[in-house]
C-alpha cells in the first residue's frame, strides 16, 4: 500500500511545524526541501529523531533537489520572505512572486496530480500565481489562511468568555490580510450568538485584533512571524485531503461568480477532501459583510492587477 507523501517547500519555521505535526500523528512521509544547503537537511534529521520517541514509522527527508517531492499527494509552498516588523503582507509581493513562479512551476511537474496549499504571503495572490502557472484545475490549488483567521477570532473570543475554544464557532472570509472579514452573524458558543454573550464594542475589538494577529505576533518576536497556529492550520487542511474528511473550513479558492467576486482568489467556506476543493459553499451575510467581503476581495484583485496576472 502507497504512502502518503507531503512535500513541504521552505524549510524555516512554518514548514519544520508542519513536518513536525504529520511526523508526530505519522499520517504521512515528508520531504522538506529549501534552497539553504544543509537546513532542510538538519531539521529532517533531527524531526526523523524524535519519530521513535512519538512511536512513528512516517519517514522524513531533507533535500536541496526539488525532484525527491516528485510523487507527492500534497504539496505545501511556505517559501519566501518572511514579514519584519512595520511591514504588511503586500508589501512581500513582488519579492514572493518571483519565488512562487518558480517553485510551484517545478514541483507541479514532479506531481502532477497533487493538491497544493499555499502558504507564502501575500497568499491569496500566491496561491493565484501558482494556479495560473501550474495549470492545475482551480480546485486543486487553494491557500491557507482562513483556517487560521477563524483559529484566531476562536481563540480571542473564547479567552475573553474564559470558554473551551472548542465550543466556540467563528468564520472568517475574504483575503488573508487587513480587510479580512469576520462573519459576525455566523459567531456563536454552543448555539447562543456572540451578541448575547459580549457588548459590541468589545466584539469590535476582537475583529480588529483579529485582522492585525500576524502583526501582532511579528512585532513582539521582532524577527519573525507566526509559526505554530499556521502549521496547525495547514496540518489540518492537508489532513482533510489525504483522508478525505470532507471538512467544511475556510480557505482561499479561485470563485467564479461565488459571493460576487469573479476570477479572484480569497477566503470562503469549502468542502475540502481528496480532490481538493470539493464543493465552494455560500453562507448567507449581512449588507455590512457582504460589504466587507466585496471590499477585501477587490483588494485582493488589485494585486493581482500589479503582477500581470
Amino acid at each position: 500500500m502507497k504512502r502518503n507523501k507531503v512535500a513541504i517547500i521552505g524549510a524555516g519555521h512554518v514548514g519544520a511545524s508542519l513536518a513536525q505535526l504529520l511526523l508526530h500523528d505519522g499520517i504521512s512521509d515528508v520531504v522538506l526541501y529549501d534552497v539553504a544547503q544543509g537546513v532542510p537537511q538538519g531539521k529532517a534529521l533531527d524531526l526523523g529523531e524524535a519519530c521513535p520517541l512519538w512511536g512513528s514509522s512516517a519517514s522524513i527527508k531533507g533535500t536541496n533537489a526539488i525532484e525527491d517531492t516528485a510523487g507527492s499527494d500534497v504539496i505545501v509552498i511556505t517559501a519566501g520572505l518572511a514579514r519584519k516588523p512595520g511591514m504588511s503582507r503586500d508589501d512581500l509581493l513582488q519579492a514572493n512572486a518571483t519565488i512562487i513562479k518558480e517553485v510551484s512551476t517545478k514541483t507541479a511537474a514532479q506531481s502532477p496530480d497533487s493538491i497544493i496549499i499555499m502558504v507564502t504571503n501575500p497568499m491569496d495572490v500566491m496561491a493565484q500565481l501558482a494556479w495560473k502557472f501550474t495549470k492545475f484545475p482551480p480546485q486543486r490549488v487553494l491557500g491557507m489562511g482562513g483556517v487560521l483567521d477563524s483559529a484566531r477570532l476562536r481563540s480571542f473570543i473564547a479567552w475573553e468568555l474564559n470558554v473551551s475554544p472548542k465550543d466556540v464557532e467563528a468564520l472568517v472570509l475574504g483575503g488573508h490580510g487587513d480587510q479580512m472579514v469576520p462573519v459576525k452573524s455566523l459567531i456563536s458558543v454552543k448555539g447562543a450568538g456572540i451578541d448575547s454573550l459580549l457588548p459590541e464594542a468589545t466584539i469590535r475589538s476582537i475583529f480588529e485584533r483579529t485582522r492585525n494577529g500576524g502583526a501582532e505576533i511579528v512585532s513582539l518576536l521582532k524577527t519573525g512571524s507566526a509559526y505554530y497556529a499556521p502549521g496547525a492550520a495547514i496540518y489540518e487542511m492537508v489532513k482533510a485531503v489525504l483522508f478525505d474528511e470532507k471538512r467544511l473550513l475556510p480557505c482561499a479558492v479561485h470563485l467564479e461568480g461565488q459571493y460576487g467576486a469573479k476570477g479572484v482568489y480569497a477566503g470562503v467556506p469549502v468542502i475540502l477532501g481528496k480532490g481538493g476543493v470539493e464543493k465552494i459553499i455560500e453562507v448567507p451575510l449581512t449588507a455590512e459583510e457582504k460589504a466587507a467581503f466585496d471590499k477585501s476581495a477587490g483588494a485582493v484583485g488589485k494585486l493581482v492587477e500589479t503582477l500581470g496576472l
